[in-house]
């Protein structure tokens, strides 16, 4: 049973106004979970629906990434989705979606495209079970939603993130079929580009990062990059190409991976891929934005693309024993470098906003 009786959690009331309020802690109805939030990351889809740019939220519980230690348990809950033992104090990492598995997508096999994927997330706190996002004290799992038990010698950090960049990169190459022969262009070096960094390496393929940034440039290469391109040193569209195209023969990348977010970044990865290559595109997700693109060129080239929202749950287990195999080869933990109180969330989304930090993450009091 929770040692208190309420907790705090953080919704958006309109752009960029953020209210914190304090509820009464729910007990789990069967088939859920209570926890405590251990560790919540501020992740670029947060910055979308607090500057009110998100395509589908623009109110209601903020936040996604975590790590949480179980607190109570619902009825039949003795296990994780793997069937691993579960118990209250254990850590646990959920996937921030809803998978039905009535809707017509689950239906067909297709659980990250479920009908009802946000219908706790996007919830107003006031509505029970109060506690569905992760900007909070706490976090109430619902029976619809997978989880799994963080495995031992897992970091708070890397495994706080495991649920949104670690799980669609997994996801996302095995969609486009990567092999351990692939040459793989990634284009930007974010977090998201950095798991897939460290995801291609471990896979066999050979990487080259493109961003415009040195500190990621530099963490690029400590994630596995064997190559990197500064976009101040080849400055345009042309000249990256022809950069990839004189580190792979001459013939251009096997693999492309899109996850700057930025539209000119897809018009430029089909000049990054040689005849026959594939494109993965998970950055841009919000519609709307376009870009100048030459569907002939792609056409003559052969190109499969392939874009991918959100992941089939089960690689949320994927990525947590990825984590616990290869953490310490890879620097996971300053992807994060900024830690926040709760009451702090405002200037923590702001200073996440501007740049001023790489990456925030909120660690809530415990009352």
């Amino acid at each position: 049973m929770p040692s208190t009786t309420h907790g705090r959690v953080v919704s958006l009331e309109s752009p960029k106004v953020v209210e914190t309020n304090s509820y009464e802690l729910p007990t789990p109805e069967p088939g859920a979970v209570l926890t405590e939030v251990v560790r919540a990351n501020i992740c670029g889809s947060e910055l979308h629906i607090w500057s009110g740019n998100h395509p589908l939220i623009t109110d209601g519980s903020l936040g996604h990434e975590a790590l949480c230690r179980v607190v109570e348990l619902g009825d039949g809950v003795t296990t994780d989705r793997a069937g691993e033992p579960i118990e209250e104090g254990d850590y646990i990492a959920p996937a921030y979606f809803i998978t039905c598995g009535r809707c017509a997508y689950c239906g067909r096999g297709q659980f990250g495209q479920c009908e009802n994927a946000y219908r706790e997330w996007s919830k107003n706190p006031t509505e029970h079970p109060h506690f569905t996002g992760t900007f909070a004290t706490h976090y109430y799992v619902s029976p619809d939603q997978y989880f799994y038990r963080v495995p031992k010698g897992v970091g708070d950090k890397a495994a706080a993130s495991a649920n949104c960049a670690l799980s669609q990169v997994l996801f996302g190459f095995d969609e486009v079929g990567l092999s351990h022969d692939d040459t793989v262009v990634v284009q930007g070096a974010g977090g998201l580009g950095l798991n897939a960094l460290a995801v291609a390496t471990e896979s066999g393929a050979e990487t080259i990062a493109i961003d415009g940034v040195e500190q990621r440039l530099d963490l690029a290469r400590r994630f596995g990059a064997d190559h990197t391109i500064d976009m101040d040193e080849f400055g345009t569209v042309e000249e990256r190409a022809e950069r990839v195209r004189e580190l792979t023969g001459g013939l251009g990348a096997d693999v492309a991976v899109e996850v700057t977010g930025v539209p000119d970044a897809f018009s430029e990865g089909i000049e990054l891929l040689r005849k026959g290559g594939r494109y993965l595109e998970m950055g841009n997700i919000v519609p709307g934005e376009t870009t100048d693109f030459d569907p002939g060129k792609m056409t003559r080239k052969s190109i499969d693309v392939v874009s991918t929202m959100r992941y089939d749950p089960w690689y949320l287990r994927e990525a947590l024993e990825f984590l616990a195999v290869h953490e310490d080869d890879y620097p996971f933990a300053d992807l994060l470098d900024a830690d926040f109180a709760l009451d702090d969330v405002q200037e923590a989304l702001r200073a996440s906003n501007d740049r001023s930090v790489t990456r925030g993450s909120l660690v809530p009091e415990r009352d």
